[in-house]
């Protein structure tokens, strides 16, 4: 039986569509008692239901959404959060509001730094493209506040770095002429894992901006400005970085 075909979907995929978390954190919801299929609490892991049962978290009946998805390049000074404390911009000021069919960020990108942001509720993306099993590779161009040594290059290059969470391990790192416009490939996807290596070898980071995410690029779009991404364009990015993701 073609599961999916036939209308039946894992129930933790069902719960990643609905918006409501990755597979992985729909798994921990499932096994802690919290989720109902038809007026029945299930606990296990692998449950396949139909996509037209009754669906409940903590009572409240889940379904299917609209599967939204937003590609953005941030502007410098904009939070990456569905909210800020101090009232301070963030990423949902620059799109529309899509009352139940609500988008998070994919990812983060620290206020400063700009470029290219994914905006979605699909849940199972989400994971994709943050989890480190993935393997999701990140491009960045880099300012820095002066010309950068060949022997910092070598040392970037051969993984010679480290932070508290490891070695940094790059794909690649190149600069320009003026020597201090720095192009940096990597996987990584620890916090401010760029500033930080340049700070640790004395430099200061200018400007930071992120122009491939998985495949996903700004195309021609304006800072500041976004478009709405169709399924098929998602899924063939995500087919391309797949195929191409040992280089």
């Amino acid at each position: 039986m073609n599961k999916k075909k036939d209308g039946f979907i894992r129930l933790n995929h069902y719960l990643s569509n609905a918006g409501i978390s990755s597979r992985r954190k729909s798994d921990q919801l499932i096994q802690s008692g919290v989720v109902e299929v038809n007026g029945k609490y299930v606990s296990k892991l692998g449950t396949i239901i139909h996509v037209n049962d009754i669906v409940k978290l903590h009572g409240h009946r889940i379904k299917n959404k609209k599967k939204i998805y937003i590609l953005l390049n941030k502007p410098k000074g904009v939070i990456t959060s569905t909210s800020d404390r101090y009232k301070r911009k963030t990423v949902m000021d620059l799109i529309p509001n899509f009352s139940n069919n609500r988008v998070f960020p994919v990812g983060r990108l620290d206020r400063l730094t700009t470029g290219v942001l994914l905006l979605t509720n699909d849940g199972s993306l989400t994971e994709k493209l943050t989890h480190p099993k993935y393997n999701i590779k990140k491009i960045y161009h880099v300012l820095l506040n002066k010309k950068i040594k060949p022997q910092d290059i070598d040392l970037i290059r051969k993984g010679k770095i480290s932070l508290y969470e490891g070695r940094i391990k790059v794909d690649f790192i190149s600069c320009g002429n003026r020597k201090n416009r720095i192009k940096i490939g990597l996987h990584i996807g620890w916090n401010r894992v760029i500033r930080r290596l340049f700070k640790k070898l004395t430099y200061q980071v200018i400007q930071l901006d992120r122009v491939n995410f998985g495949g996903f690029t700004k195309k021609n779009l304006k800072v500041g400005c976004w478009c709405f991404l169709n399924k098929k364009e998602i899924n063939n990015t995500i087919k391309i970085h797949e195929k191409n993701k040992h280089y």
